[in-house]
């Protein structure tokens, strides 16, 4: 399994990036990597575990057909998700695009729509869930299996990370416990002719990679097809101007982290270190 990613990240990648608020990257992983984290993530659906923190978000909005599964922060209970977000190439690439010479690890989240599954992902951006702030925070979204428009493609609004915005998080099943005050997110869907607005989306194959900004916004519609699933583990870093930031109406951190409002979350055991660049082990 590679450790290192595929292909290099270029300078044109981080201009898109930067641009964008979004990049797609191809073929980053090798074929033994995503064989072991499909059987992972099969495994991490249906796991009996203290510490398993699973949304099923078909079942809670009443939806009668597929299976619309999300599963968080399973590195801290399973060791192949454990070794994912630590040793493969995620880390490195999430430093290359935000061009720092070290990472830490905030988390993973595990998304699965089944065929014929109906529930959409709102447009929404990440960072109101979260009890961080920064800028140096990004999503590697990594599909395991192919995607395109029938089976729930990511959808990004470009440069949306720059438009200063922070709306409220929009919650898959609805929890009540995330009411927010802050601005609802629009439904893009309804803007496609808007002129002022560009949006992105990419037909991916398996080992193709998303790297995102924090408050990108982006969505996704149900999955149509009839056959295929759509299964993808987005894994989050974090940068040198990351900062404990815990708000009202953001997720709980597994772990726990002891750390003051405002400092950098330099806690090994909740954030580990997750690559840092030869200069910086020097």
């Amino acid at each position: 399994m590679n450790k290192q990613p595929l292909r290099p990240i270029t300078a044109a990648d981080r201009a898109d990036f930067e641009r964008d608020g979004v990049v797609c990257l191809r073929g980053m992983f090798d074929f033994e990597w995503l064989e072991r984290m499909r059987r992972a993530v099969d495994h991490a659906m249906d796991a009996e575990h203290p510490l398993a923190r699973r949304r099923e978000v078909t079942k809670a909005l009443g939806g009668k057909t597929g299976r619309s599964h999300i599963n968080t922060f399973v590195w801290a209970w399973n060791d192949d998700f454990r070794d994912w977000v630590l040793n493969s190439p995620c880390a490195e690439i999430a430093a290359r695009i935000m061009g720092v010479d070290e990472v830490r690890f905030f988390y993973d989240q595990v998304f699965v729509k089944e065929p014929n599954t109906a529930e959409r992902t709102d447009w929404h951006h990440d960072l109101p869930f979260w009890p961080m702030r920064g800028n140096d925070i990004v999503s590697v979204w990594v599909a395991l299996t192919d995607v395109d428009s029938t089976n729930s493609q990511l959808e990004y609004i470009a440069g949306s990370h720059k438009w200063g915005k922070f709306y409220a998080a929009a919650i898959p099943d609805k929890d009540p416990r995330f009411k927010s005050e802050l601005e609802p997110c629009p439904d893009f869907s309804t803007r496609r002719d808007d002129p002022t607005l560009r949006f992105l989306r990419w037909d991916m194959q398996a080992g193709d990679c998303l790297v995102h900004h924090p408050l990108t916004v982006h969505g996704s519609d149900g999955n149509f097809s009839l056959q295929r699933r759509r299964v993808a583990i987005s894994t989050r870093y974090m940068g040198p101007d990351a900062r404990w930031d815990p708000r009202p109406a953001v997720m709980a951190i597994t772990g726990d982290p002891q750390l003051e409002p405002g400092a950098y979350p330099a806690d090994d055991r909740v954030f580990p270190v997750a690559w840092r660049s030869s200069a910086a082990r020097a």
